[in-house]
């Protein structure tokens, strides 16, 4: 079934969707793998590279449960024959700045069902998510760090995803440029 949230107010969105925070559930992992293979057997050859990223990637860290995946593409892909499929499979679809495309999954008008999946379409480059997943798995104490303060924001942003994502942006942005000191060069394209 095909959902479209394009005329709903922001207000409503964030009732419907708020902020919720969970322990680490290993099933997510699992999740990732199932998603990687259905993406595989849509987009084939035109995936460069897909990765397990956000806060569901790292071990033991409290996340929003949704399993965010960077899926790197070829520039020639054609992303509307793609995403008529995506939409027929039940994605929505969204379009923020820093990718091509985005589809969800796990999102109704009645609010959340089911395992809310972030598919991050973008083109093969040296993204910061990667880094950042990959410093938090090397420095447990940072993710610890991390789940706290996503907790003590969640108390506050609760019913405001966009909020709580820019109250956490100071805390992203320095430990991913300290994984960029640690991993030089870690995921420039080949």
């Amino acid at each position: 079934m095909r959902q479209d949230f394009s005329g709903v107010p922001k207000e409503k969105l964030s009732e419907m969707f708020p902020v919720k925070l969970e322990h680490h559930d290993p099933a997510w992992k699992d999740c990732y793998l199932a998603e990687a293979d259905f993406l595989q057997s849509v987009f084939g050859d035109t995936i460069v590279r897909i990765n397990h990223i956000g806060s569901t990637s790292v071990p033991g860290l409290i996340a929003k449960p949704t399993v965010d995946i960077l899926l790197e593409i070829c520039e020639d892909t054609d992303l509307s024959a793609v995403t008529e499929r995506m939409r027929d499979d039940g994605y929505v679809v969204n379009t923020p700045q820093k990718d091509i495309i985005m589809y969800l999954k796990g999102y109704t008008p009645q609010g959340f069902s089911g395992q809310c999946v972030h598919i991050h379409v973008r083109y093969y480059d040296d993204w910061d998510e990667l880094y950042f997943r990959d410093y938090l798995c090397a420095h447990p104490d940072i993710a610890e760090e991390y789940g706290r303060l996503k907790l003590a924001l969640k108390e506050e942003y609760t019913y405001d995803r966009d909020g709580y994502t820019e109250a956490k942006s100071g805390f992203i942005n320095r430990c991913t440029q300290l994984a960029r000191t640690e991993f030089p060069g870690r995921y420039l394209p080949k």
